[in-house]
């Protein structure tokens, strides 16, 4: 063989080479690429189920609630037990608007004017915010105008 031979075989082999390794290389780089969709694939699928699971719970955990307001609202508590209630840590501050708008009665039939029940709110905000018979629907729709008025005592004439 003589030398131009031998260098164009050896020049063939490096270039075979250096084509395998750049093949096996990408060839790695694919699995690599695969193992890592299929590990993405698989922990989306388990955030998937796990979430749910969380949904499925969270409806029981919601009907019981309504189970349990229904019973509640059926249920005849006196006009500071249903304060309490409804508005959790407001209810101190609560109970002295209801006593104050009340004069002291806390009755929900209390009555002056166009103002009516346990915290004597007008006819907007009876249609706004709901009114009731109970002492908890009544909370219940006191409690709604608290929210939306900033937490604030501003629409009463009483304040705590």
């Amino acid at each position: 063989m003589t030398r131009a031979a031998v260098a164009a075989l050896m020049a063939a082999l490096a270039i075979t080479v250096a084509a395998i390794a750049g093949v096996s290389n990408a060839s790695h780089r694919t699995v690599d690429w695969q193992q890592r969709y299929e590990r993405a694939h698989q922990a989306a699928v388990k955030q998937r189920r796990r979430a749910d699971d969380l949904q499925a719970r969270l409806v029981v955990r919601v009907r019981q609630v309504r189970r349990l307001e229904r019973r509640l609202a059926a249920a005849d508590v006196t006009p500071i037990v249903a304060i309490r209630l409804v508005f959790g840590r407001y209810a101190d501050q609560a109970i002295r608007v209801a006593d104050c708008e009340t004069g002291g009665s806390f009755s929900t039939t209390a009555r002056n004017g166009q103002y009516l029940g346990l915290f004597q709110m007008g006819t907007y905000a009876r249609g706004r915010y709901g009114h009731g018979r109970t002492a908890l629907e009544q909370a219940q729709a006191a409690y709604r105008y608290f929210v939306d008025s900033g937490r604030n005592w501003g629409p009463w004439e009483c304040k705590p």
